[in-house]
């Protein structure tokens, strides 16, 4: 993911422009509504990210935010739309990957697809910055809110349509069948396994968020994903399950 700032540092104060005239200085009015906007969305992220929607008050995110309770109804309706414009930007770093591992992709085979996505998602989501908005996901997957849906129709179908394209042309299937949506399930948990967490901690399984470790790691599920997914395609259509011993 491209490198995530808290959603209110990308507030910015735009002037109204018009044919022959000079811009209309915002005044201070204005200009601390936006602050006080900003502010909010910048508590109401870290906030949500650490607890999630439904144990956040919105009285705790004006004070953190030093705002008047009244001030997340002014600027967003109720804490439901401050929820879905936080959730946002989340949304978006999703895209901004999933469009980066397009461009990188044009014109190679579908195996150097699948290999470079690999690595602009473990750039991104392990780069050191990034837990806000993987929080964010994983609390909206685990305690599902009304902007579940814009999580999955923005971020996530289109990834998986797309990686599903992949697996489907290198195991030499539809993108239907049941052996494709499983190896790309395969393919993007290899990555979040890395996640900072106490079990991996207290397992090992730790690495330092540089550059050269990230190009390691990358080149490493690239390497198990594709074997994975080429002996997939190789054995055929997925055995029938075996008879339960007795």
């Amino acid at each position: 993911m491209t490198t995530h700032r808290p959603v209110g540092a990308h507030v910015r104060l735009h002037t109204r422009k018009a044919p022959g005239l000079r811009p209309v200085p915002t005044t201070p009015a204005v200009t601390a509504d936006q602050e006080t906007r900003g502010r909010l969305l910048t508590a109401a992220e870290r906030l949500f990210a650490d607890r999630g929607f439904k144990k956040v008050t919105v009285r705790e995110i004006c004070r953190a935010a030093r705002a008047n309770v009244a001030a997340v109804n002014y600027h967003f309706g109720d804490k439901l739309g401050l929820y879905r414009e936080v959730l946002q930007s989340a949304i978006d770093a999703m895209r901004a990957t999933n469009d980066a591992a397009r461009r990188a992709g044009e014109g190679q085979t579908a195996e150097e697809q699948l290999r470079r996505y690999i690595v602009i998602f473990v750039h991104r989501v392990l780069a050191s910055g990034h837990d806000t908005v993987h929080k964010l996901i994983h609390r909206e997957i685990n305690d599902p809110t009304p902007a579940l849906d814009a999580l999955v129709e923005q971020g996530v179908r289109p990834r998986v349509e797309y990686l599903s394209g992949l697996v489907a042309e290198i195991i030499g299937c539809a993108p239907s069948d049941g052996r494709v949506l499983r190896c790309v399930a395969s393919v993007q948990t290899q990555s979040i396994a890395y996640l900072p967490n106490p079990i991996a901690a207290r397992l090992g399984l730790t690495f330092k968020p540089t550059a050269a470790h990230l190009d390691e790691l990358a080149d490493h599920i690239a390497e198990f994903s594709l074997a994975g997914v080429r002996a997939v395609g190789h054995s055929g259509h997925a055995r029938r399950p075996r008879a339960a011993r007795t």
